[in-house]
């Protein structure tokens, strides 16, 4: 690096980019949900922020895969339209 300093580097699941995105869209955690198809990048997000978490299965992570993390999200949806349902 032309700094000579080692970089920081930050994404999902990094909770200060969560607590950014919370801060610019002026909301708390307690008013967001974290929704996303990766038990490894999106749920270990929202659990390691405080904030509510939302599997969908209509992604990458499968009903069966679930039971293989140590950390579980709050709800389990078979896509995203079953937010809109209410399932």
């Amino acid at each position: 690096m032309a700094t000579g300093r080692k970089p920081y580097f930050i994404g999902k699941p990094n909770p200060l980019i969560m607590r950014h995105a919370i801060k610019k869209l002026g909301c708390t955690r307690d008013e967001t949900l974290i929704i996303g198809d990766r038990m490894d990048t999106d749920i270990i997000a929202g659990i390691e922020s405080g904030i509510e978490t939302a599997l969908v299965l209509s992604g990458i992570t499968k009903r069966a895969d679930i039971e293989l993390f140590p950390y579980q999200p709050d709800h389990v949806l078979n896509c995203v339209a079953d937010i809109i349902r209410g399932a």
